[in-house]
């Protein structure tokens, strides 16, 4: 079973760290999401944690395994993702409103991640087009190798004689053997 995330790292404590000064109140909404009850001390991340371990702890669970009664097995697997999926959209939705209370009060940041966001995507994009160039002119270079060597017959001089002249001076010399 996995340990809990807190402490994982030297230096620092077990469990999650304080809010820093002034946000407060978003620790709060972090720890009270209305219709779900919690204990004082968890919050949303604990909870997200804790049903996460569960729902690994029921897939390996040495009962399910020993276990015959297939529908009891998946009932408890389904309800173990079901609350780790709602708790997982609470989560969401929690980071979704921050990121909305961030747009209205900051307009600027959110336009500077856009722009900085559609910069990194031109330049991926300009990256791959330059790739796409490189195997281009490649296949160009191999498409006029190979019109080199296979000219038309129209290209070549009119003559039988002159047309085998032609043909055998790409046939290298056969090695004498002394």
């Amino acid at each position: 079973m996995a340990a809990p995330l807190g402490g994982m790292f030297s230096g620092q404590p077990p469990g999650p760290p304080p809010p820093p000064p002034g946000l407060l109140a978003q620790a709060s909404l972090l720890q009270a999401t209305p219709g779900v009850p919690r204990t004082s001390n968890s919050t949303l991340v604990d909870e997200l944690e804790s049903s996460f371990e569960a729902c690994f702890a029921s897939l390996v669970s040495q009962d399910y395994v020993n276990g015959t009664d297939q529908e009891e097995i998946r009932t408890g697997v389904d309800q173990c993702i079901q609350k780790f999926l709602d708790i997982a959209r609470q989560t969401e939705c929690f980071f979704l409103q921050k990121r909305l209370q961030l747009s209205v009060q900051k307009p600027e940041q959110v336009i500077k991640e856009d722009v900085s966001e559609l910069r990194n995507e031109l330049q991926r994009k300009d990256a791959l087009v330059q790739k796409h160039l490189t195997k281009l002119r490649h296949w160009q270079q191999v498409l006029e190798d190979i019109n080199m060597q296979h000219k038309k017959p129209a290209d070549i001089p009119q003559g039988s004689l002159a047309y085998l002249e032609q043909a055998s001076a790409n046939i290298p010399a056969p090695i004498k053997q002394t």
